[in-house]
């Protein structure tokens, strides 16, 4: 039977490309979605076409009774969960400074970003395969601190203490659990609401002087899921180009 990993958000940008790579490398693919099963749907189609095996299973991350429902049927659909990926995230294109941020995005980024995580770490501790791997999501913005990411960045400082405490807790399970802190990356997500001028200035910041690729952060990714990255346990790895 094939391994199996959960790959939160995975119907575009980050996510799918770490979908298209997990099941490049043998595994079973569920490519989770919020709202767009047509781009999910192109995920699983484009993994299929090159001889992978993926199902599209539909869960706001947010929602705690959701997430129970994604393992229940990743589960049913095939047999097991040997990994989860949590790339599943907002980011508010207008990036307001603190004192600007109302209590809307406020509640939406801790809901999405903080407890959506928490959700499915909780869920995975309980229900992964002995040797899984949990690989979260944090962020290189912790270490620039730009103005206008308090809030997001804050969120990411706590999934990056989530992530070691909880690979302590899984202590007896042989379950890996890491994050990886990708810097500026070329997805709709990162380039929304910014001028030209501001996605060039962010991609000379790095010494290697470009944007990073949603492959690259799917290699670092693919590392930690996979059985070189064994010995890697309660780390952040931070995919940026040498930006911070």
């Amino acid at each position: 039977m094939k391994q199996v990993a959960i790959v939160t958000g995975a119907s575009r940008g980050i996510g799918a490309a770490i979908a298209r790579r997990l099941a490049r490398d043998g595994y079973a693919v569920v490519v989770n979605y919020a709202g767009n099963a047509a781009e999910a749907d192109k995920v699983v189609a484009a993994i299929e076409q090159a001889g992978g095996s993926a199902v599209a299973i539909q869960a706001d991350v947010a929602d705690s009774a959701a997430v129970r429902r994604l393992f229940d049927a990743a589960i049913a659909k095939l047999g097991r969960v040997d990994v989860l990926v949590n790339s599943a995230g907002i980011m508010p294109p207008a990036l307001p400074q603190l004192a600007d941020t109302d209590d809307d995005t406020f509640d939406r980024l801790v809901a999405v970003n903080l407890k959506g995580s928490f959700n499915t770490m909780r869920e995975a501790a309980a229900r992964l395969q002995r040797g899984g791997r949990i690989v979260n999501f944090s962020s290189s913005v912790i270490g620039l601190a730009l103005p206008g990411y308090a809030v997001y960045a804050a969120i990411k400082g706590a999934i990056e203490v989530m992530t070691n405490i909880l690979a302590k807790e899984l202590r007896g399970k042989q379950i890996t659990v890491n994050a990886v802190a990708p810097g500026p990356t070329a997805t709709a997500l990162f380039l929304d609401g910014k001028t030209p001028e501001a996605i060039d200035r962010l991609a000379r910041m790095a010494p290697l002087e470009r944007l990073g690729q949603p492959d690259d952060i799917a290699g670092a990714v693919a590392f930690l899921a996979g059985g070189d990255g064994g010995w890697v346990n309660g780390q952040t790895l931070r995919a940026n180009g040498g930006l911070v």
